[in-house]
């Protein structure tokens, strides 16, 4: 893989996508942006504070089930220190979400004093979501909607264009298309991006992403929760490059071929989906 991670992103789709959030900022009083607990800043669309700019904010750590819980708090306190409003939730379970309009509240807490002084009691809140693909987004609308008004799909991309959603409380929602930009400069970010299924898995075969994986969790010391959960003995792996580790894997596994020889498509597919699905337990890729 170069140097340089090119990623084909429809730019014109992209573009309309950048528009439409310039032009749906002055509707909306709030942006609750979703990035993924795992890689918080990697998750993140650089582009999304320039559009933003003074705009309220709130940022939802999602998908916190599945990361280091030491981590997300380092992050949260990260992110508090320099002036923004951070939660960590799950939008799947909805472990965390009762925090979110108590958030928001807080960070309008000046312009919702303006709306009672000058008669506007009970305006309804309207909030932009926005994110990365397959951030959450879809899981966070239905969640706050009580019902599956969202289409919620585990790809990148599913919605398709902005929409509105009125929640119980008169709370207006505008669910923006995920944007993601077309070029990482950054590979490491790239591969973070690829690892939690943010990007398109064509853009790495299974085996380069299951090995470069591997590497990334030993060196972020999760090596233990790779041997307690193929079986491995961390004497025998410990000197092991990514590729004899997945060979390893997938020979636990017994995920053999004819004459021997192991399945190493068939055991990246199986670490990644594992990892992905928070199976081999809880895990963060980045660090404040």
């Amino acid at each position: 893989m170069s140097d340089t991670m090119q990623v084909q992103w429809f730019p014109g789709h992209m573009a309309k996508t950048r528009r439409l959030m310039a032009q749906y900022l002055k509707l909306v009083d709030v942006v609750v942006e979703l990035a993924d607990a795992r890689i918080p800043r990697s998750s993140r669309n650089p582009e999304v504070d320039r559009i933003i700019g003074q705009k309220p904010r709130v940022l939802l750590l999602n998908k916190s089930d599945f990361a280091d819980e030491a981590q997300t708090r380092r992050w949260l306190d990260y992110y508090q220190q320099r002036g923004t409003k951070a939660l960590a939730a799950d939008c799947r379970s909805g472990r965390g979400l009762n925090a979110l309009m108590p958030g928001v509240r807080e960070v309008l807490a000046e312009k919702i004093a303006r709306w009672e002084q000058s008669g506007m009691t009970g305006r309804p809140i309207r909030m932009m979501i926005v994110g990365i693909p397959n951030v959450g987004k879809s899981s966070l609308i239905n969640r706050l909607a009580g019902g599956r008004r969202a289409r919620v799909e585990d790809r990148p991309g599913v919605t398709r264009g902005a929409q509105w959603v009125t929640l119980g409380d008169g709370t207006e929602l505008l669910d923006m298309p995920g944007v993601l930009w077309p070029k990482f400069e950054d590979k490491a970010a790239g591969e973070l991006l690829a690892f939690t299924g943010a990007v398109r898995d064509e853009i790495l075969d299974a085996e380069t992403m299951a090995v470069r994986l591997l590497d990334v969790l030993r060196r972020r010391g999760y090596g233990g929760l790779l041997t307690g959960r193929y079986g491995l003995d961390p004497q025998d792996t410990a000197d092991l490059d990514g590729y004899a580790l997945l060979e390893a894997v997938g020979r636990r596994r017994g995920m053999l071929q004819a004459g021997g020889h192991i399945n190493t498509e068939r055991a990246s597919v199986m670490v990644v989906d594992e990892f992905r699905g928070g199976v081999l337990g809880r895990i963060t890729l980045e660090q404040p």
